[in-house]
């Protein structure tokens, strides 16, 4: 499964994942879920600031929160709540968390406390994925590790360099972050999961369509690619499995 524009100013990761559905990207990858704007009011504001706003109370709150009206680097919900650091997963021990509302990092009540991550959480379980993989920007990286058991390592980083030798993007560890749709996926589900970070790191938010042609490029392939090393591991696993079953 693949999620995209979870912060609202990075909805340019949408537009990758209509690239990635419309020009055919997905297949042969088996069964694959694309959900390509898991933020779209954040992702609203960020292009069209107040004009998205419904209702004077809630356009007044806002440019309070945002301090002005400009929301081109808003990366939080239309509550203020940044959704990738409101999952169940060392909720609220991240270095850049903060707890009153705003533009960015604000890890919200409790978490799950948002309407977006209850609803990628259910349809998460529900579907039950072999893995995920969350699209966001910028810097043109790759973060795989959140604490899983070395039993665990081998298989995600197996995984991790598979999308790293399609993107050209290097592996790479995010220090002192936590909450992540990512890091939910790893600690609960105890599935490989990966956040890839599109776009230069020379670039500006919110990346523009000028941008779009170069992510679309490294990425054309990282999903198909880490779909058949996936089933590759997995064929050989149940191999490994059946022949210790005919030794017994």
């Amino acid at each position: 499964m693949a999620v995209y524009a979870i912060h609202g100013r990075e909805y340019i990761t949408a537009e990758l994942a209509c690239c990635h559905y419309l020009n055919g990207l997905y297949k042969n990858t088996g069964s694959l879920w694309l959900i390509p704007l898991c933020n779209p009011d954040g992702a609203l504001l960020s292009q069209c600031g107040v004009s998205s706003i419904i209702g004077a109370e809630n356009e007044k709150r806002l440019l309070e929160i945002n301090g002005g009206g400009d929301f081109s680097l808003w990366k939080a919900n239309g509550r203020g709540v940044d959704l990738n650091v409101n999952f169940d997963a060392r909720w609220g021990k991240g270095e850049k968390n903060v707890r009153e509302v705003g533009s960015e990092n604000y890890i919200g009540a409790y978490p799950f406390s948002e309407p977006e991550t209850q609803a990628l959480k259910s349809f998460t379980l529900k579907i039950n994925p072999n893995y995920t993989v969350s699209y966001h920007t910028k810097g043109e990286e790759i973060y795989w590790y959140f604490y899983q058991p070395m039993a665990l390592c081998g298989r995600d980083k197996k995984l991790a360099l598979t999308l790293s030798e399609s993107t050209g993007y290097p592996l790479a560890y995010a220090k002192g972050s936590v909450g992540g749709y990512k890091d939910w996926c790893i600690q609960k589900l105890k599935i490989p999961s990966f956040t890839v970070e599109a776009g230069a790191e020379t670039l500006t938010h919110p990346i523009g369509v000028e941008g779009l042609e170069n992510i679309v490029a490294r990425n054309r392939d990282a999903l198909r690619d880490l779909a058949k090393e996936y089933t590759e591991l997995w064929q050989k696993d149940l191999r490994e499995k059946k022949n210790l079953c005919d030794k017994r």
